[in-house]
């Protein structure tokens, strides 16, 4: 194991639904850092604002999950994977209000991202808007990205095998809270089917 090169990291995501990517994303940047700040972002509709770099980020359907049970979802699959609980901190981030911050998340932190698409390019622009130190994990096209919880969502709406793309105590609970039901009551209202 390496020796952590950054006290404090700072990582984000929306986490709706956490999947297996989402986990090694998270523990990429643990690898840097003595202790993980994971920030989620739009942790409740009067902080989730539209985005034309990924406008389907605000809609209902793509947040099913609640603030909590994402928090409860990040802090069980960590440590699940051996991390220990005073290694890192889940808090809300409002990803798209960058001078709120400072309310959140220590701003001398190392704050990581990855870069697939406009979006997050968008995000590393947030950063720098406000002088943050920054560590870009990885930059891939869309294509490489790898598994999507747009993906998990639609294949949970549409019957599909999902539990494979996600850690076992996710789909545990994601079952638990009645999560599917959830998703096609949103979908439904969103049709404007009752």
């Amino acid at each position: 194991m390496t020796t952590p090169i950054y006290e404090t990291g700072v990582i984000h995501g929306r986490f709706q639904i956490l999947h297996n990517d989402h986990v090694k994303y998270i523990l990429a940047g643990k690898s840097f850092c003595e202790h993980m700040v994971v920030g989620i972002t739009n942790p409740d509709p009067m902080l989730t604002l539209e985005e034309t770099a990924d406008p389907g980020r605000s809609n209902p359907l793509a947040n099913p999950l609640t603030y909590y049970e994402r928090h409860i979802l990040v802090k069980t699959v960590l440590e699940d994977e051996g991390l220990n609980s005073r290694e890192f901190s889940v808090v809300p981030l409002p990803i798209n209000l960058p001078d709120r911050y400072k309310y959140y998340v220590p701003l001398d932190g190392v704050f990581f991202l990855t870069i697939y698409d406009d979006w997050g390019r968008q995000k590393l622009s947030y950063f720098q808007s406000v002088g943050l130190k920054y560590h870009v994990l990885w930059e891939v096209p869309p294509e490489k990205k790898g598994i999507s919880a747009s993906d998990i969502r639609k294949r949970i709406l549409s019957g599909r095998a999902w539990e494979h793309m996600v850690p076992e105590n996710v789909s545990v609970l994601i079952k638990k809270w009645k999560i599917p039901e959830r998703l096609k009551n949103i979908h439904a209202s969103s049709r404007g089917v009752r």
